[in-house]
């Protein structure tokens, strides 16, 4: 065993997560075909990577914990969350990713305050995407075109002309948008994303093309509630924010987003032609995520090392050492 192996205790290691898989109408097969999840679920329409929400807990897929579920290993040692520690283990946010092949429904979330009322103190729900790909056409909905109102709306949903308020947006690979609570949203078909979002599972759907699930019956709404809390002004058309990449040897980085619960970074890994690697740190005062969009690479933390590959999610725990990444590849970084 080497000196640097002995300087790490066993709650400073990175781990690989298993994500739990959620079977929703509108998904399609990609996040199993594309991004290798091996999931027995089928439309496999989202993947919760890094997750201690009751609505689907992940487990540890690696190291010494592994088959555990992440929030026992938490509960167990807090100090892997820094100053989010707590004794339920619980995480203040959620990683997921999404495979729209068909439309989501027309939907909008609560925020802190009302839903800690309404919802049995849960959390509200802010969050972010990052469009990992886009087919032709595709887009999302984002707000209202113009002000409107309670009635309107109401309205409006009564009559099936609930569109007609809706703002369309196309999207594109590699954009971020920032969707706060109150805000009338939707992704449309053929839309890959990574979604960032408070740790909340609150949605109320207001508008569903009449579809139908397995069960032969058209999913449940939620207008009441939803109409109690959406932003009814104009919606400004979500600008791209500034994006500076940082150049180091061997990578870079840039911040895509940055809100009161999370920072999400993207950063870039090509170490392949060079003896250099990516360093990364741990930060003693929160844990940390990483989510591989895109190639593969090997994660060094003392004595250990971790082959992470397209669609991994990978856990770091609070703390103050110093990880190296080698290979080709893409992440998101998350922190709260």
């Amino acid at each position: 065993m080497t000196n640097e192996s002995l300087s790490w205790n066993k709650t400073e290691y990175p781990f690989l997560l298993k994500p739990v898989g959620k079977d929703y109408l509108w998904g399609g097969n990609r996040l199993n075909d594309d991004f290798s999840k091996n999931l027995p679920v089928s439309p496999l329409a989202e993947t919760w990577e890094c997750s201690t929400h009751e609505a689907g807990i992940c487990k540890v897929g690696s190291g010494e914990f592994s088959g555990k579920s992440l929030k026992e290993v938490l509960a167990a040692y807090p100090e892997m969350l820094g100053r989010h520690a707590n004794e339920k283990g619980d995480l203040p946010i959620l990683v997921k990713l999404i495979d729209a092949k068909e439309d989501l429904s027309l939907q909008v979330h609560p925020d802190d305050e009302y839903a800690a009322v309404f919802e049995n103190g849960s959390l509200g729900k802010t969050e972010m995407w990052y469009v990992l790909y886009a087919a032709p056409g595709s887009e999302i909905i984002y707000g209202f075109k113009e002000n409107t109102s309670k009635e309107e709306v109401k309205k409006a949903l009564e009559e099936g002309k609930i569109e007609n308020l809706i703002q369309r947006v196309p999207i594109q690979k590699d954009q971020v948008f920032f969707v706060p609570p109150g805000t009338v949203h939707g992704v449309g078909k053929g839309a890959l994303l990574a979604e960032v979002q408070e740790s909340s599972d609150i949605t109320y759907r207001i508008y569903d093309y009449d579809r139908v699930g397995k069960d032969g019956k058209k999913r449940p709404l939620h207008i009441d509630k939803a109409l109690e809390v959406m932003d009814y002004n104009k919606a400004d058309s979500p600008r791209q924010p500034i994006r500076v990449l940082k150049y180091t040897m061997g990578s870079a980085s840039e911040i895509l987003n940055r809100c009161k619960y999370f920072q999400t970074e993207r950063l870039l890994m090509n170490t392949e032609r060079c003896r250099e690697y990516m360093s990364f740190s741990q930060l003693r005062e929160t844990f940390q995520i990483l989510l591989c969009t895109d190639g593969c690479g090997v994660l060094h933390a003392g004595d250990m090392t971790l082959d992470i590959f397209r669609g991994d999610c990978i856990f770091v725990p609070a703390g103050e050492k110093t990880m190296k990444l080698h290979g080709m590849a893409q992440f998101l970084k998350v922190r709260c």
